[in-house]
């Protein structure tokens, strides 16, 4: 009973805080479009992709990995921090370095947009100050304390709509590429923030040997041997997204789609369709953070039948939220979205994909629960096929004259695939647990 209490306990905290955090969210965000108007955010949009997969690369999965291992280590877990501190700031450095040198590179040549360079830029100079967040964030988790987090969450986001509101206007009345740029500036001074918020909960009269602060190869072997599975896997994922707006704009292109057709309805698909309808995600990020701990700790004590409970309730969840969102977003979608963001771009997609979302949110559940038992190579595995399956089906509908339904087809498909093989591997992992 006690660690169910913990586990809904965890669950609701990172919930409250979610819900807080994603009004401030939207708020923000309807702010800064509005500022900004569509150009600026299509600018963002196109090099979104770039940045989910090098910060990937850049904080290697830390959150999920410094997790698990302050889940399973009682004490001494100083080490398993100054280790992936240490990696994490020479990785941080190398991709510094190469994202500097070929910025120019990516802007001109792949994304067809010179005003990106600049942005790539800022964007790189963020990669260490993110990185060290994830793994303090990463140490909550795994303590299953999530006031930190969720504290820390809501005030960046108060944080971030100030800087917005008094210094977005300032810069577009200099340069759009500046005021594109600015999330990513802004991002710097929030996870600056976060850092020291998440600090002042650390316990004050806890004693600390020096020789567990020092980093050592065997909570180096165990960094690498969650996190390089792991972080591969959520590579291959954004590798995919990557690539999404290189293939679709040269081809739309080489089909005769206007640059600005692109940019828009690109834009539009990543600023208004996809936000709306992720809104529920961070109910699914507080029950995946919840799980991933929880999991990891009962297989270890080879407790299956609370890992088998858990799981079912996981999913319960995520699927009532999933499937209620989508009915409202098919029924009202349009004039939420206008409503929002005074304009209707994008609500032809948002209803086309709302039928297929709830699908979207058991996948995190699958995907985290793999993770908890030591299978991540398995969903590193599938999300090779999936990112494989989507980026065929974007080449092959880019060249058949649908417009950017080419990417919601690909959309489509890669969740069915995706979920599927998951389901799949999941119920063989479960027949393999004997109670």
């Amino acid at each position: 009973m006690k660690r169910n209490n913990v586990f809904i306990k965890s669950t609701l905290i990172l919930i409250l805080g979610g819900i807080i955090t994603k009004i401030l969210g939207f708020i923000i965000r309807i702010i800064y479009i509005r500022i900004v108007g569509t150009e600026v955010i299509s600018l963002y949009s196109l090099v979104t992709p770039t940045y989910s997969l090098l910060i990937t690369i850049a904080t290697l999965a830390l959150p999920t990995t410094i997790s698990k291992l302050i889940a399973e280590e009682k004490n001494n877990t100083g080490h398993i921090i100054s280790t992936a501190t240490l990696l994490i700031m020479t990785i941080n450095a190398i991709v510094m370095f190469l994202v500097i040198a070929s910025a120019k590179f990516i802007s001109i040549n792949l994304l067809h947009e010179e005003k990106c360079y600049l942005i790539i830029i800022v964007m790189a100079l963020t990669f260490p100050i993110i990185s060290i967040s994830s793994i303090v964030k990463g140490y909550f988790y795994g303590k299953q304390n999530m006031v930190p987090n969720v504290v820390s969450n809501v005030i960046e986001q108060i944080i971030r709509g100030i800087l917005i509101y008094i210094f977005v206007p300032i810069l577009m009345e200099k340069s759009d590429i500046l005021a594109a740029s600015s999330l990513f500036i802004f991002s710097f001074f929030e996870e600056l923030v976060s850092i020291f918020i998440n600090l002042l909960f650390l316990p004050k009269n806890k004693k600390i040997k020096e020789l567990n602060l020092k980093p050592n190869k065997l909570a180096l072997k165990n960094i690498l041997n969650i996190s390089l599975p792991t972080v591969s896997s959520r590579i291959i994922g954004n590798i995919g997204y990557f690539f999404e707006p290189i293939i679709l704009k040269n081809l739309l292109l080489l089909n005769g789609y206007s640059n600005h057709y692109i940019l828009t309805e690109y834009g539009a698909y990543n600023a208004y369709t996809i936000p709306i309808l992720t809104v529920p995600s961070f109910f699914i990020m507080a029950i995946s953070s919840s799980l991933i701990p929880e999991i990891s700790k009962f297989y270890l004590k080879k407790n299956y039948k609370l890992v088998k409970k858990r799981l079912k309730e996981a999913l319960i969840f995520s699927l009532i939220i999933g499937i209620s969102y989508s009915i409202l977003i098919i029924l009202f979608g349009s004039k939420v979205l206008y409503l929002l963001y005074k304009t209707t771009l994008g609500s032809n997609y948002m209803y086309i994909l709302s039928f297929i979302f709830p699908l979207f949110y058991i996948e995190a559940i699958l995907i985290s629960f793999l993770q908890s038992i030591d299978k991540a190579n398995i969903t590193m595995k599938i999300t090779i096929i999936g990112v494989i399956i989507k980026l065929i089906s974007l080449s092959i509908f880019s060249l058949l004259h649908v417009g950017m339904y080419a990417l919601v087809i690909a959309e489509i498909i890669n969740i069915l695939l995706v979920v599927l093989l998951n389901i799949i591997f999941v119920k063989k992992e479960l027949k393999k647990m004997i109670l």
